[in-house]
């Protein structure tokens, strides 16, 4: 008995010692992107309780003047918020009222995904981190005003020095970098076909924008890796960049950053092997840039199975020790759990056999890494009795669909003239919102989808002119090939005149907008006849003259959800789920649906779950904060210990963000950025909402 109460005592005192520490490294700011530099998502703050949740209501809103889709992670330091707008215009406003106290407009166009930024400071100085498209700027937080002495004039393009054209390639800052003493260390978003740029992870310094230095996770010749790819890879294959965001182990210097697979993401005919450091956790020395370790998660990717979220630092009780760990989300709803200094796993993983391709010139790798524990926080393998039994004519029309797809389990290679079914879907499992942990407990939050898409390639020989090529090569893998799309997700194009004129397309095709990257590749006579092709669908198959982008022999046929014919997911429910994983034992605490459709909920039809973005955050009283669902366009607060629903609230516009919760003016108060972009039959619009206990 004594024994066992001594056991208790120090455990006890363990977990106080690591709340402690995260009480040290947020307090009532929310200064760093994921909340700590472990990326765990958790406050200290405990005004707000599971007693007086009930009581949340909105305090302020800043509504703004543009539409976009919504995923910034706000930063919360002295009482103001610094955050973007959908034009990606960086405001600060005051965080207890939310009026602007300042504007910075970089006079870049710009669009698409940002999701935070980055701040430093050293004493009296302070410095913003905000990027633009491909320009990292460093500005001052009392003013919004680049600072002249960080690169050239107050910024840095990110496209310089990656051993490539640069007019060429799309190069975006979507995710924040991290700090590590005095330099900045960022990956960044490009094109997911070739050209694209490759996916160097660069450490800049924080006073003048110096490059410090660089990894390259596309190896060329003396490099570690090298071997893993055919002869001088490096000199035109892109991608295998970090674009999720890392995290920092400030006290040995370590920086962990997940990469994304290699271009092009379905066919690697021109990439065989296993591609190092392509869908891999790379454990980088923060001072340095060397390799200390990787685990790769997908073997030569032709899935786009990028590793989707920002990694968690954690400290467990593992085996009877206390272990630093390092968990990885996936896009197939894996939990890799490894430790943070040998990058050994501590739960089982397996090397599995997988489908072999039977794409000419294609060779998928034989065997693949699964984690076996955790179980798969998202389904695995669809069958018939999974389909949708929302109603039987839904369920006809599904099975009919189902029994004409090639279905082979998490790593069925696409076919060529046959849909292959991706369960779960391309938007994971997991996805780029991050999850949260309870550092005294070992506990992750993870959100997660659960829904089917298909895909599959096709012979691009058939393509036609220029038009019609530069069309096949460059948007078909998001919009189809016939330019119908997949709404909402990938709007269709075939009456894209009526809605731009060419200049407002060719804008959208440089700079990319929503979900959808830039083509800086795109220009003359290429883009001359694009333009030509999206607004008639005419096109001169008699001239096959093409500059630019060449497509593959094959490509991808694009992204199709597989929805039934009234826009439901047409598979059985839940549709998206929140899960609450012990990371000591590898056990799920609970599992609930997340999110629901008003329409269906109306019918009866509750708690279905639903697609979502962004992900949970968690604060020391114990409530887990989550929006992310898209069609319901609620902000919840649920029982961290149990999963009970203890309040929601219905937003403006969907929280496809992750939220925030930080303290000003003696209050705490929950932020969220939202918009209506992933739902494109509802009202446009976007919003930051903060929520606080009245007063």
């Amino acid at each position: 008995m004594r024994r066992a109460l001594r056991l208790s005592l120090a455990f006890f005192a363990f977990a106080f010692a690591i709340a402690t520490t995260c009480a040290l490294a947020a307090g009532s700011d929310w200064a760093i992107y994921g909340g700590t530099s472990d990326g765990n998502r958790h406050s200290s703050l405990t005004q707000i309780t599971k007693a007086n949740v009930g009581k949340l209501a909105q305090a302020w809103s800043f509504p703004m003047e543009a539409s976009g889709d919504a995923q910034t992670h706000p930063l919360a330091i002295d009482g103001v918020i610094y955050a973007y707008t959908p034009s990606l215009k960086v405001v600060a406003l005051d965080g207890a009222s939310g009026k602007q106290i300042w504007q910075f407009d970089s006079g870049v166009a710009g669009r698409g995904a940002q999701r935070g930024l980055t701040w430093w400071s050293a004493g009296k100085e302070k410095r913003l981190f905000a990027s633009v498209m491909h320009f990292l700027y460093a500005l001052d937080p009392a003013t919004g005003k680049p600072i002249e002495s960080f690169g050239e004039n107050g910024r840095i393009d990110m496209r310089q020095n990656l051993s490539r054209d640069s007019a060429e390639l799309y190069v975006s800052l979507t995710t924040p970098g991290v700090i590590y003493r005095d330099t900045i260390i960022t990956g960044f978003r490009t094109a997911e076909s070739a050209p694209a740029a490759p996916g160097d992870i660069r450490a800049f310094d924080v006073r003048t924008g110096k490059l410090r230095w660089a990894f390259r996770t596309i190896p060329k010749p003396g490099d570690g890796g090298y071997e893993s790819w055919p002869p001088d890879a490096w000199k035109s294959v892109g991608g295998a960049n970090a674009w999720a965001g890392m995290v920092v182990d400030h006290k040995r210097g370590i920086v962990f950053a997940p990469t994304g697979s290699a271009v092009d993401d379905f066919y690697g005919a021109q990439r065989l092997g296993n591609n190092f450091y392509a869908n891999s956790l790379l454990a980088l020395d923060a001072n340095t840039g060397k390799r200390l370790w990787h685990f790769q998660g997908v073997r030569h990717d032709i899935f786009d199975r990028d590793f989707p979220s920002p990694p968690v630092l954690m400290r467990l009780r593992h085996q009877g020790r206390i272990v630093d760990a390092v968990a990885q989300p996936t896009k197939q709803g894996f939990l890799f759990v490894l430790d943070r200094v040998t990058g050994k796993p501590l739960f089982p993983v397996e090397d599995m056999p997988v489908p072999p391709s039977n794409v000419p010139g294609e060779t998928a790798a034989s065997s693949q890494p699964m984690s076996r524990k955790p179980a798969p926080f998202a389904r695995q393998h669809l069958t018939e009795d999974m389909l949708t039994n929302r109603t039987p004519q839904a369920n006809a029309w599904a099975l009919s669909q189902f029994r004409t797809f090639h279905n082979d389990g998490p790593f069925a290679p696409m076919r060529l003239g046959q849909q292959t079914v991706a369960f779960p879907g391309f938007d994971g499992g997991a996805e780029w919102g991050g999850s949260a942990a309870d550092p005294a407990r070992g506990i992750l939050y993870i959100n997660a989808n659960d829904i089917a898409w298909t895909g599959g390639l096709s012979d691009a020989a058939t393509a036609g002119g220029p038009g019609a090529i530069a069309y096949q090569a460059n948007c078909a893998v998001c919009h189809g090939q016939d330019r119908s799309g997949a709404p909402p997700a990938f709007p269709g194009l075939i009456d894209i005149g009526k809605r731009l004129n060419a200049q407002q397309i060719t804008e959208v095709i440089h700079t990319g907008r929503g979900r959808m990257p830039g083509f800086a590749n795109l220009q003359g006579d290429t883009l001359k006849a694009l333009l030509e092709f999206l607004i008639t669908g005419k096109d001169d198959a008699q001239q096959r003259e093409v500059t630019g982008n060449a497509p593959s022999k094959y490509r991808f046929t694009g992204y199709r959800k597989f929805l039934d014919p009234d826009g439901y997911p047409a598979v059985a429910q839940p549709w998206g789920t929140l899960n609450a994983i012990d990371l000591n034992t590898g056990e799920y605490l609970w599992k609930i649906a997340l999110g629901e459709y008003p329409e269906l909920a109306a019918q009866g039809l509750t708690n279905t779950g639903s697609e979502n973005y962004g992900g949970p955050i968690l604060t020391q009283s114990g409530l887990l904060f989550i929006g992310a669902t898209v069609y319901d366009k609620k902000l919840r607060a649920f029982d961290a210990g149990n999963g009970k629903l203890l309040w929601q609230a219905t937003l403006p516009f969907a929280g496809t963000a992750t939220p925030i919760t930080y303290s000003a003016g003696g209050q705490q108060f929950v932020l969220i950025h939202t918009s209506n972009a992933r739902d494109k039959k509802a009202p446009q619009g976007s919003a930051y909402v903060a929520f606080a206990l009245p007063r």
